[in-house]
């Protein structure tokens, strides 16, 4: 059944992706060869129009091939022949399918609560840490070490982030900004030999209505979103190893340990690969959606295409680089069953 939920959540991320580059596509003129879901050989095949639409025997990918996308074509629709703001919106348009699609998720998760959790303290347990070095009730927390918190979950995971048991607090404290500096949490280590901070107050609950509900599913995208960017942060800065990443076998496993908690810890899952997928692949790295805005936007203010040979030779480099971070993260992830 985990194998089974796996495969339909990869399918219903990449589908949703390549959705968004396919309509986009059709709607612009672009000649799309075909649309498959998964790699390697084909299961299924069923052409209609000029479209070949499939089914391949790997799901962990899938493409929209354009006429002229990845080689040079003087065909008519080809990728080229279309004015580069329409290109542009087709690289873009798998990642914005997958915001929304997470946006969605999170919209239906958020409704399903009996409330929604605010970042106002409401009441402290007794003798609290927090308590004595500054915070007090009735303080909306909106960042932390001077990140900003979108939502409760911020909160936790940038106490995660703070090694040495303290945290530099901004709140609104009657209805003015103030700065808390070094406010302490009590520290214990878990079994695992890892320092853990103890969380001594609580929040408010908030009213569920559409607008708090699409207000705090939207808050959520936004805070999926950055933990791509803090996640490169830590791994440029050393605060996390490179092989605490995941691929697809680590996710398998999240997703396996998340239908034992049920359906909403699932589509949790979900939302967050489909909006990480997103983020990540409008990153400006070769081979990526990001890489492939670059060449365009240069195309707009330039005014003229790169010579599509050397985009085409650093999109194959990019590539074979992303190829072989794959297998270290897989390789990564396959150990850690045995440790």
């Amino acid at each position: 059944m985990s194998i089974i939920i796996s495969v339909l959540v990869f399918s219903v991320v990449i589908i949703v992706h390549e959705f968004g580059h396919f309509i986009i596509a059709k709607l612009s003129g672009i000649k799309v060869n075909e649309f498959s879901i998964g790699m390697g050989p084909k299961l299924v095949n069923v052409t209609k129009g000029d479209t070949d639409y499939s089914i391949r025997a790997f799901p962990i990918g899938g493409f929209v091939a354009m006429e002229g996308e990845d080689e040079e074509s003087e065909a008519e629709g080809s990728f080229t022949s279309v004015p580069v703001q329409n290109r542009i919106a087709v690289v873009v348009a798998g990642a914005v399918m997958n915001m929304i699609l997470g946006f969605a998720v999170l919209c239906f998760l958020t409704a399903m609560q009996p409330a929604i959790t605010s970042r106002t303290v409401s009441s402290f347990y007794e003798g609290a840490m927090t308590q004595q070095t500054g915070l007090q009730v009735g303080d909306e927390i909106v960042a932390i070490n001077g990140r900003k918190c979108y939502v409760a979950n911020d909160i936790i995971y940038e106490f995660a982030r703070t090694q040495n048991g303290t945290a530099d607090f901004t709140v609104i404290r009657n209805g003015i900004k103030t700065q808390l500096e070094d406010v302490t949490f009590e520290t214990y280590t878990d079994e695992n030999g890892y320092r853990q901070m103890v969380i001594d107050f609580t929040v408010y609950p908030v009213e569920k209505t559409v607008f708090s509900v699409m207000q705090e599913a939207a808050n959520w995208t936004i805070s999926i979103a950055r933990m791509v960017f803090l996640s490169l942060v830590d791994l440029v800065s050393g605060r996390v190893a490179i092989n605490q990443m995941s691929g697809p076998v680590g996710i398998v496993s999240a997703i396996s340990e998340a239908v034992s908690y049920g359906y909403e810890s699932v589509l949790l899952i979900l939302a967050i690969i489909t909006i990480n997928l997103g983020v990540f692949n409008l990153l400006p790295f070769p081979a990526l959606d990001g890489g492939r805005l670059v060449f365009l936007l240069l195309e707009l203010v330039r005014g003229k295409p790169i010579n599509q040979k050397y985009e085409i030779l650093v999109n194959t480099a990019g590539m074979l680089m992303l190829l072989a971070f794959m297998v270290f993260v897989t390789f990564s992830d396959v150990t850690k069953f045995f440790v």
